[in-house]
């Protein structure tokens, strides 16, 4: 079997261990259905992370286990999403210690579910770090949950892994994050578009933090390359009547609607422009929060022909993913998908215990000490840890739906972007940037 493996200039510890063990007894052919992924080790760090103070509630690895926090919508509009990430950070969490666990101790999760709600994740964050003292929390999707947690993790020293792509301009100290920067989703994203001939824009996004700060990039973007805005709207997390957008599309008439919906509000949008005669022929749109498990909602015959800009499919053609789809469906069902943020959850329980085992503790300071420069063999091609920023290296793609609610990968960077989350290398950004 084939593994997907972490590269760790340094210092081998339980991860290059099981990756050596594995390749000894494993032919490198196609995966059994049966076999889960692997674990895998991480790189030498470069320089020291800064070094918050430590409170009452930090945590150590005591004993036979390690505590984590597993925190994610598990109910409300957001769940749709949520829940499959969830999965993925748990069949992580199950692979590892069925190898025998991090620094040979074992994963205990405790599971939270910030129930779509943002002053919940706040006050499950919260409990997690200082009532059970988890070593890390993986968790949170919409940049509401997470700008809700932030302030906590910061104050409580605690360590957050975000795996989700957003909107940039942010970096903290406390949290890695897992999924796109802007320069790797959104940027990339309209210039593809635009390349296509696609001039006109239409925007339409959820009400809260990720899709208005995405249109604030997006409209200074289309600016500075000569593009046109013709509409701009929001309507609440969780909205299922999309009859008045729809007649405000038909009237502007874009050449594509770039869509920052969140949740099931997907579902009753693609329905209803599909029921009121629109196909991605006659009104194209590109979403950024719309994947495999969304489609299973929303239903392929809605999506079918529409774009979509992530960093991974379940399509995507590597020997790791081939590995991890099948570990995902013997685990959970043939029926199930993968998509871009289930993998980014998984990749994220990996880079963390590689950077426990690197530093050979759960302290905060260490791990972020340790992560810094990690590579990893991910499902979706090689990705690295910026020590800089703690965002990750990744490689941008864009899919148009198939009738099976898989894409076709009709653009890719072939290889790895650095991240650049305050859009600090493009002129037009200057406006937008933050030191």
């Amino acid at each position: 079997m084939n593994f997907p493996t972490l590269r760790t200039p340094g210092a081998l510890g339980f991860v290059g261990a099981v990756v050596l063990a594995l390749s000894a007894c494993a032919p490198a052919a196609s995966p059994a259905p049966t076999a889960a992924p692997a674990a895998k080790p991480p790189a030498a760090p470069t320089s020291a992370a800064p070094t918050l103070a430590p409170t009452a509630g930090a945590a150590t690895a005591s004993g036979d286990t390690i505590k984590v926090g597993v925190l994610h919508s598990l109910s409300g509009t957001m769940a749709i999403s949520e829940t499959s990430v969830r999965d993925a950070e748990m069949m992580a969490i199950d692979e590892i210690n069925a190898r025998g666990g991090v620094m040979g101790k074992k994963i205990v999760p405790i599971q939270e579910d910030g129930a779509s709600d943002w002053p919940t994740f706040a006050e499950k964050a919260k409990k997690l770090i200082q009532s059970d003292k988890v070593a890390t929390v993986f968790g949170c999707w919409t940049s509401a949950s997470r700008k809700a947690v932030l302030p906590v993790f910061e104050q409580l020293n605690g360590l957050l892994w975000y795996p989700v792509q957003y909107e940039g301009l942010e970096a903290s100290p406390n949290i890695f994050y897992t999924g796109a920067a802007p320069n790797q989703q959104i940027v990339p994203s309209i210039e593809y578009l635009m390349q296509q001939g696609k001039k006109k824009f239409f925007l339409l996004g959820s009400d809260y933090v990720f899709p208005r700060t995405a249109n604030e990039i997006i409209k200074a973007q289309l600016a500075a390359a000569g593009g046109e805005v013709l509409g701009e709207e929001y309507t609440p997390l969780g909205h299922t009547d999309y009859s008045t957008v729809i007649s405000k599309l038909a009237a502007a008439k874009p050449d594509v609607v770039y869509n920052t919906l969140n949740g099931d509000s997907n579902v009753a949008f693609f329905k209803q422009l599909k029921d009121a005669g629109y196909t991605s022929d006659t009104m194209l749109t590109l979403s950024v929060s719309v994947a495999e498990e969304e489609i299973r909602g929303i239903g392929p015959e809605n999506m079918l022909g529409h774009l979509t800009a992530w960093n991974y499919f379940e399509t995507t053609d590597t020997p790791e993913n081939k590995t991890f789809v099948a570990a995902y469906k013997a685990k959970y069902g043939d029926n199930r998908v993968t998509d871009d943020p289930i993998e980014a959850g998984y990749d994220a329980v990996y880079l963390w215990a590689a950077a426990v085992e690197k530093a050979k503790s759960t302290d905060v300071a260490a791990v972020k000490t340790a992560a810094k420069g990690i590579s990893f063999k991910a499902p979706e091609g090689p990705i690295t840890i910026n020590g800089e920023n703690q965002h990750i290296s990744k490689i941008v793609r864009i899919g148009r739906a198939k009738a099976d609610g898989q894409f076709d990968e009709v653009f890719s960077t072939g290889k790895p972007v650095e991240p650049d989350p305050f859009l600090k290398t493009y002129d037009w950004a200057k406006s937008l940037q933050k030191s």
